[in-house]
């Protein structure tokens, strides 16, 4: 293990080289957003005189501890929680030794928008670098200091850090061997969602050449109106007034327990937007807003009026996304057709046909439940941010099954995360989140696929569309096209994807 030293617009870093591979964490590249900063749109960090260590993580957004889920070790995956510091807008960089001119990934972490970080051990970027990827993975606030429609602040403040990280890359990744004309910006879950939202911002137009966007799409956002009730709610829960004065008077560690409160199901707010529809199902009160300068309108239209035509996209999600939430709670095991239907009912429009549709009193309520809110979360509104995207645009799914809970966790959500870092050994184990002896090959494989994305924009299947529903099943390392899934004609406007023309008023999942 030997020294790394690099040079960046704010000062000199020394990071470490091992392997033939450099990596220099704890790169600032915004000041804190706390003190005289919080609730307001990133700044540049100031310069540092002689040379900054870069050997070893940073602080992490404030946030809750990481929750446990019996029987399955998720820290792997979102890393240990909160590490306290007030730099927490900072990158983790891992570059091939002799880089130059090297595609760039910037990897934007999941976690619902109110937990994760850029250091979970299933996300090092050691094989990306192996690859010859300079690979970059950033923090960004998170839950009441990133996601609030606040009045008085800025809204979208997460998203604001996110396009921060980006212009820092393209001014400053030469230091480390990455081309900037060559970036390649990718996420999953909240991080696909950011994904998404940046493809459609006026923002971030320039700032990338690809995405990829894992078990994410465009249709979890909120109109700002609609933001404000969580808002309200969080000010009432916390006795303060719903502003930036009111709000400004709890530290973010106090925000902590109003934050998980608002979380629960048992905290009754309506998020339902015009259409009558909860876009995140209930998975977080915390979403990105359209309606400002970041996103002036729902990320669906403004890819039907041609935005992000210039970006080449990856999209895709896993087959049993949801089996995350419901296998190891037991809930999946537990629920009743009446408490499915009453769920859903909150959530979306014509629950009880939605239901039928996927095959309540013919088959296990649980199981029912389960698929169909797989589509509607997830699966269903990433085709339909793939069919809206007018640009380059391919589609994958991830069917492996994990064997943990007797097989009933199988090809859940972010089942795909150790696969494309090939980091499959960080969550082996009798709770690994993979089981005893995953696939190497299919890591390999699929890693290969991310990294020649990122290089070149190549991809050897056909383009998705929307009268060409090209899909690349990576389990069985073939491509076949498929019908619309169930849910699609009950959350549409009634018209299945089958038409370029007047593509913004056919569109599901708005």
């Amino acid at each position: 293990m030997g020294k790394a030293l690099a040079t960046v617009a704010e000062g000199g870093l020394e990071g470490v080289s091992e392997g033939g591979v450099r990596r220099f964490l704890g790169v600032p590249y915004a000041a804190s957003p706390l003190g005289e900063r919080r609730f307001a749109a990133p700044q540049p960090y100031p310069a540092w005189e002689g040379t900054r260590d870069a050997s070893q993580s940073g602080p992490t957004a404030p946030q809750a501890k990481t929750p446990a889920f019996p029987g399955l070790d998720i820290v792997p995956l979102v890393g240990a929680g909160w590490r306290e510091g007030d730099d927490f807008l900072q990158a983790n960089i891992w570059a091939p030794e002799d880089a130059a001119g090297a595609p760039v990934m910037v990897f934007i972490h999941g976690g619902a928008f109110v937990g994760g970080s850029n250091d979970a051990p299933v996300t090092d970027g050691t094989a990306f670098a192996r690859s010859g990827v300079v690979l970059v993975s950033i923090n960004y606030r998170l839950g009441v200091e990133g996601w609030l429609a606040l009045p008085g602040a800025p809204t979208n403040l997460g998203l604001r850090d996110q396009i921060a990280a980006l212009r820092w890359v393209q001014a400053n990744i030469a230091a480390f061997g990455g081309d900037p004309g060559n970036v390649t910006v990718f996420g999953e879950s909240a991080g696909a969602m950011s994904v998404g939202c940046l493809i459609a911002s006026p923002l971030a137009k320039g700032l990338f050449r690809r995405a990829i966007i894992e078990s994410g799409h465009g249709s979890m956002v909120r109109p700002i109106p609609v933001a404000r009730r969580v808002t309200a709610k969080l000010a009432k829960l916390a006795g303060v007034t719903p502003d930036i004065a009111g709000f400004a008077t709890l530290s973010p560690a106090q925000w902590i327990p109003h934050q998980q409160k608002i979380q629960l199901p048992t905290t009754r707010i309506d998020l339902r937007d015009g259409q009558g529809r909860e876009p995140a199902y209930g998975l977080s009160r915390f979403l990105p807003v359209f309606g400002d300068d970041v996103l002036p309108e729902h990320p669906l239209d403004a890819l039907a009026r041609g935005a992000g035509t210039e970006v080449e996209l990856l999209i895709g999600t896993n087959a049993e996304e949801m089996n995350l939430y419901f296998a190891p709670t037991g809930v999946r095991a537990r629920i009743g057709r009446l408490l499915a239907w009453f769920i859903l009912r909150g959530k979306v429009p014509k629950a009880r046909a939605i239901l039928k549709a996927y095959g309540m009193g013919r088959r296990k309520a649980g199981h029912v439940f389960t698929d169909a809110l797989s589509d509607l979360v997830f699966r269903q509104p990433a085709r339909a941010f793939a069919a809206a995207h007018q640009g380059k645009t391919h589609f994958y799914e991830l069917g492996w099954r994990s064997p943990l809970f007797g097989g009933e966790l199988g090809a859940c959500h972010a089942i795909d995360l150790p696969f494309v870092f090939d980091t499959i050994a960080c969550c082996t184990g009798e709770e690994g989140f993979v089981g005893a002896c995953p696939p190497a090959d299919l890591a390999k494989r699929i890693h290969a696929i991310w990294a020649g994305f990122a290089r070149d924009g190549g991809l050897d299947w056909p383009e998705y569309g929307v009268d060409r529903r090209w899909v690349r099943r990576l389990e069985q390392d073939e491509a076949a096209t498929e019908a619309p899934l169930p849910a699609a004609p009950y959350c549409s406007r009634g018209d299945r994807l089958n038409a370029r023309a007047d593509l913004h008023k056919r569109l599901p999942f708005r």
